[in-house]
């Protein structure tokens, strides 16, 4: 049963989001920026209730009240590819952080692009960082929500953090709050594989993190902010009823992790 609910929500949720790419091109190119977003958004809300009807899973959103109003940056964690699409809905004028080599996938790519969305060139250096603060600002000052990947690609449960120093550029330079995002999709929807397992993924928008601080004690504060939450939600995950085995094995990795050290491992 888990095969088959996997394989009908995969094919249904590809085979919906190109024939939504194919019938909105033309109109989507001569939308407003923000009618756009706006379409976009109802892609997500799509794709959430395909997940919910082939394949039994869930979303529940949390702390949407810590969302400013007008600009700010939004710091997610990134286990999955279902929070891509997810976290279009709950923001009213979002924009992401992309890798520029999205832009090539046809269709998709110009739809990322006349939607104003911000792609960086992985591995440019100070030249890249430059160019995103620079195109960051332009989105801020269109009072949008900058959902931004501080660890740069999808990473398992299980795996360290590794946060780059992308977001506390940002940070300093826009001067708006940063609003980070714990969640436990890794768990239900897993990175590479074709299962998805049923069960409720969480979406915790945490307080913001008002400007001020500088970019090292900011890097520090998201990053325990962010992976004290998602292990939070991970250990609610594992305990809840009929848990996924990634939830178990991630939540037995953590504890693992946590143990303290044996008399033979300080000697």
């Amino acid at each position: 049963m888990l095969l088959l609910r996997s394989l009908a929500f995969n094919l249904a949720f590809y085979v919906a989001t190109a024939l939504l790419l194919i019938v909105g091109a033309v109109p989507f190119l001569l939308m407003k920026q923000k009618t756009g977003i706006d379409f976009a958004r109802a892609w997500g809300r799509l794709c959430i209730l395909l997940a919910r009807w082939l394949a039994g899973i869930r979303l529940e959103i949390r702390g949407q009240e810590n969302i400013p109003e007008g600009g700010a940056i939004v710091a997610a964690k990134h286990q999955s590819a279902y929070e891509t699409f997810a976290l279009l809905p709950p923001l009213s004028f979002p924009t992401f952080v992309l890798k520029r080599e999205l832009t090539w996938i046809p269709l998709f790519g110009l739809y990322t692009i006349t939607s104003g969305m911000i792609h960086v060139r992985r591995g440019g250096g100070s030249a890249a960082l430059r160019a995103l603060v620079e195109r960051a600002k332009q989105e801020i000052a269109k009072r949008r929500q900058i959902v931004i990947f501080p660890e740069g690609t999808r990473r398992a449960p299980t795996a360290p953090p590794d946060y780059h120093y992308g977001v506390a550029r940002m940070y300093k330079s826009l001067d708006v709050p940063v609003v980070p995002v714990a969640l436990n999709s890794g768990v239900y929807w897993p990175r590479r594989r074709f299962l998805r397992y049923p069960g409720t993924i969480v979406f915790e928008f945490l307080p913001p993190i008002e400007p001020g601080l500088d970019a090292k004690t900011f890097l520090t504060t998201l990053e325990e902010t962010v992976e004290s939450a998602s292990a939070r939600l991970l250990a609610e995950a594992a305990a809840g009823p009929n848990p996924s085995p990634i939830a178990i094995e991630a939540l037995n990795h953590l504890g693992e992790q946590r143990e303290p050290a044996g008399p033979s491992a300080v000697q």
